[in-house]
């Protein structure tokens, strides 16, 4: 997130302790653009279905929380067989708690049924140093609530995660960004307010009167709460940074209660000397060391926008992702050419897939869908058109990209939920082999990207980045396979043939089609 703070001026309505911009039916028309806004997910079964990731990282002696996310009809009863001393499941809510004390891997089954049948699936939990052994899934408030972000629409949005479904298809974070602390540039004269606390601890400002209820209430719902700073004086929005108070302010996050940290570069220019390696890497090392010994797993987020090809050592320095280019968002109008820009083209032209894995994942920015702030004072439809949005939401999984949406959780309709609760999509995103995707053939704006996947089988996107329908062809031999294959279409969850030599489709504008391809054994 980059310095963007406006000052809302559209017709506002406050409904419980959340600020809500209302729009006329015109500006809600124009959602997605020209394209028709065609539901490709199938709805989920009244039968159990186990989703999310299937390999979990913790720390020894940490807290432990996951829950095991399922659809189907409710109520639903869990179990997991072989779970590990130390653990604790709730049948009713299928939460599993508790702590892990001796390093290991520890194999074990979740369960769930219904009176329409039962599922089980396996999982593994890692207990060692290595955290985000799969990419982050969740919510973060930046671009739908920027300045206005308050203790109550975080609640509201971990309560939409749990109603809309998303829990049950793996979504867990509930992130607050910028905007939290107290105002320090410029400072709010006529209601001054103590940035720390007399132990030099940051505090919160009025919009948040407790931390460690509000990650207790996100918590209570099965989620993980997240928080932002900067390494600088302030932030972004000008807010009380960690400068010279790195020590307090991670013990204070962990006093709260808060499972990620996303640690923005913002005011830190004023303290580097350069932008030499070294310097960049300096305040990464220092936060990413004072995590490490805290009693609490931490996800590490460095927001730092590529600066110094920030994916070379990433995680060297205790990241568990990292951003790769600037702010998918920063100019409202030109998502989709950011999109186009910095997901396909900075990600292609530096390997990145040579970077990213279990513990440590390349990150492009968030998923802009559904209603997202103009940064004119209004809350307003994504301007990525229908394909594009598809195209977004394929790419993120094709290089194994968080999934962290940044609309609206308040304001889901079908299209938007189709696009995030796609669980073989998802399950793209959240392969436990961990390995990216990359880009294997481009013919002018036409492009196919592959990953290979945990059980041998091939993601591949076929993207039509040009302005009319086309053809767009993979070829077997540039996704590194021979003989017959099964293609899988996975936004229609349904098969669509075996071929033997290549995969042909028609792609829309701006477009994708996504499939899965697997040996057919013949």
């Amino acid at each position: 997130m980059t310095a963007r703070v406006k000052t809302m001026t559209a017709t506002m309505l406050f409904l419980s302790g959340c600020l809500l911009v209302v729009l006329g039916m015109e500006a809600q028309a124009q959602q997605g653009g020209a394209d028709e806004r065609v539901i490709l997910t199938p709805k989920p079964g009244p039968a159990p279905r186990i989703n999310g990731a299937k390999i979990f990282g913790v720390r020894p002696g940490s807290p432990f929380l996951f829950q095991i996310p399922a659809t189907g009809e409710r109520p639903m009863t869990f179990g997991v067989k072989n779970l590990p001393e130390g653990l604790r499941v709730d049948a009713q809510t299928g939460q599993i708690t508790g702590k892990l004390d001796k390093r290991g891997t520890y194999q074990m089954t979740f369960t769930a049924s219904n009176i329409h049948g039962a599922a089980e699936r396996p999982f593994t939990a890692v207990c060692g140093e290595t955290l985000a052994l799969t990419p982050h899934m969740g919510w973060n408030s930046w671009y739908v609530w920027e300045n206005h972000v308050s203790d109550s629409i975080m609640r509201a949005a971990a309560d939409a995660m749990v109603s809309t479904g998303l829990i049950n298809h793996g979504y867990m974070y509930v992130n607050i960004d910028d905007c939290w602390g107290v105002k320090l540039v410029p400072k709010d004269t006529l209601h001054p307010e103590e940035p720390r606390d007399a132990e030099g601890k940051v505090n919160t400002n009025k919009r948040f009167p407790d931390m460690k209820a509000l990650t207790d209430y996100i918590h209570a719902k099965g989620l993980k709460a997240g928080i932002y700073t900067s390494p600088g004086p302030t932030t972004c929005a000008g807010h009380t940074g960690a400068y010279q108070h790195e020590e307090q302010d991670v013990q204070r996050f962990v006093e709260w209660g808060f499972d990620f940290l996303k640690y923005d570069w913002c005011s830190y220019d004023q303290i580097a000397k350069d932008r030499s390696r070294e310097e960049l890497q300096r305040p990464y090392r220092l936060v990413s060391g004072v995590l490490a010994r805290q009693d609490r797993d931490v996800v590490l987020n460095l927001c730092q926008y590529g600066m110094g090809n920030v994916w070379e050592w990433g995680k060297d320095v205790g990241g568990h992702s990292w951003r790769t280019a600037g702010d998918l968002g920063g100019s409202f109008e030109g998502i989709a050419t950011a999109l186009f820009r910095d997901g396909f083209d900075v990600y292609a032209a530096n390997n990145l897939h040579q970077y990213g894995g279990p513990g440590g994942w390349n990150d492009p920015d968030y998923l802009l869908l559904g209603y997202l702030s103009n940064w004119k004072g209004q809350v307003v439809p994504t301007p990525l058109t229908p394909n594009e949005q598809y195209t977004h939401v394929s790419l993120w999984c094709l290089v194994a990209a968080p999934l962290i949406f940044s609309g609206d959780m308040t304001r889901l309709d079908d299209f938007t939920l189709g696009l995030l609760t796609n669980d073989e999509v998802i399950e793209v995103d959240q392969d436990p082999l961990g390995k990216p995707g990359r880009r294997v053939s481009k013919q002018g704006d036409l492009e196919v990207w592959a990953r290979e996947l945990e059980d041998g089988s091939k993601a591949v996107g076929l993207f039509n980045r040009g302005e009319k329908e086309s053809s767009v062809v993979a070829l077997w031999s540039d996704i590194g396979i021979r003989g017959k294959h099964t293609v899988r279409d996975l936004w229609r969850q349904m098969d669509v043939g075996t071929y033997e030599k290549e995969f042909t489709t028609t792609v829309p504008r701006h477009g994708v089609v996504l499939v899965r391809v697997s040996s057919s054994g013949v």
